[in-house]
């Protein structure tokens, strides 16, 4: 996507087995998060149409209180990767403690808001009547592992910096398992419902964080930094944290208002919006992993003053989300039929789901660029450029969907709107990319 000369295959192919060392591992990482989601989705959606809406809109507002700090993983990713490239290890485990103690903190706060306040927000979404009672249930209990799911953000973008993307796909693997097993448990086994997912989730989630704070304790021990919380190492993790807040606070009003649109249409279009919006997160994480690779390169590179590097790195990246965006739109093409029917049996649900997830499988190669670029400018740490596109993007899509129950339209129409949005996120990123501003040297920006 940058104006550089061309690569020598030699290079192509270093580019290509770093990319693969960090993104393949990361793959399995980024998938927990939606897999937690789907899995109990697929526990939920079999009690009922009304669980099944009520955890769409719980785990839609549990998804933005925690993916609002996404910051905590992707800032701390950059800034630790330039420091790895300067080789200053030290000081890079030293800023990843930092971001760790901010998580503790912000998570805290985020349930004190939380608990109160969950009736209130389930109804902001539009919840019927029989699926409120649901959401707030799930919500409620879920709000309890926040902090533990911002610690093992903050400590997996530790790791990635260090360019170790393998222990959180252990961490991941054992927390997915744990997690379906207690939710299987739970539900049915103790016969909690709804709630016993909830809980299943929060033990689940406790148990990764408790590992991740091993792994990274274990390091700052043996390279001496200091484990006690600094208050200008936290403050500095916040503030080179806020123009990351705003981008993803705007992708989460997106996401947001898209769910409270689908809440309007019907049980049936909140429960096949929830089905579609997993597939479709699956299917992002996917991607990002290449953008995960991308934030440690593209650091690395940096920090080590390798402008060009980095630059070459960008365009090898994008080549390959466009060739994986390519096969993972054809393969939801493929397992349409055999996917929806694993997350309900209502045919209504089945039917208003079908046409939404062949605009998802189409969007397919511009999410491949979309989040490849993402990444490389996360780890350029460019984020208020991030920010400012992503509020833009937010300006284009908000009239878009709400014309959507105006107009009459459906779940497709609502969908239709996603993939303008996705449009217009490559548009601005390719933009950025492209001028090579981003490409900033040095062990700090």
């Amino acid at each position: 996507m940058t104006q550089a000369p061309p690569t020598s295959r030699a290079a192509r192919r270093q580019h290509d087995r770093e990319i693969v060392a960090l993104a393949v591992p990361a793959f399995g990482a980024l998938v927990a998060e939606p897999l937690f989601v789907m899995a109990d989705s697929a526990i939920v959606g079999h009690l009922g149409t009304a669980q099944l809406a009520g955890l769409g809109i719980a785990s839609a507002l549990l998804t933005t209180a925690v993916s609002v700090f996404v910051f905590l993983a992707y800032a701390t990713t950059a800034a630790v990767a330039r420091r790895v490239g300067s080789g200053d290890l030290p000081s890079a485990i030293r800023q990843g403690m930092d971001g760790i103690w901010l998580a503790l903190l912000l998570g805290a706060a985020v349930i004190t808001v939380v608990l109160p306040t969950a009736p209130a927000l389930v109804r902001l979404f539009g919840a019927s009547g029989t699926a409120a009672p649901y959401a707030t249930t799930y919500l409620r209990i879920s709000a309890l592992g926040i902090p533990a799911m911002l610690v093992v953000l903050a400590a997996t973008g530790v790791l990635r910096g260090l360019q170790n993307t393998r222990t959180p796909l252990y961490v991941a693997v054992a927390g997915f398992v744990a997690n379906a097993v207690l939710n299987v448990g739970l539900v049915y086994g103790f016969g909690l419902g709804i709630a016993g997912s909830a809980w299943g989730t929060v033990i689940a989630q406790c148990g990764m964080a408790a590992v991740y704070l091993t792994v990274v304790v274990r390091g700052a021990r043996e390279h001496g930094a200091s484990l006690r919380p600094d208050a200008a190492g936290i403050r500095a993790s916040a503030q080179a944290g806020v123009p990351l807040l705003v981008r993803t606070l705007s992708l989460r009003a997106i996401l947001m208002i898209a769910t409270a649109v689908a809440a309007r249409l019907g049980d049936a279009d909140i429960a096949a919006h929830q089905i579609v919006l997993s597939l479709w997160s699956l299917l992002a994480f996917a991607l990002d992993a290449i953008a995960i690779a991308g934030q440690a390169i593209i650091g690395r590179y940096l920090g080590a003053d390798d402008a060009q590097g980095a630059r070459n790195a960008c365009r090898r990246m994008v080549q390959w989300g466009i060739a994986a965006g390519c096969v993972l739109g054809l393969l939801v093409v493929v397992a349409r039929p055999v996917f929806l029917p694993l997350f309900t049996g209502d045919p209504t649900v089945q039917d208003a789901a079908f046409p939404a997830l062949l605009l998802v499988a189409l969007s397919e190669p511009v999410c491949g660029v979309v989040f490849v670029l993402d990444g490389v400018l996360m780890g350029a740490g460019d984020g208020p450029y991030l920010a400012g596109a992503m509020v833009l993007t937010l300006a284009v899509f908000t009239p878009v969907a709400l014309l959507v129950p105006v107009l009459g339209g459906g779940l497709t129409a609502l969908w239709g709107a996603m993939a303008l949005m996705m449009t217009v996120r490559m548009l601005t990123l390719g933009w950025r990319a492209r001028s090579g501003r981003w490409a900033v040297t040095g062990a700090a920006r």
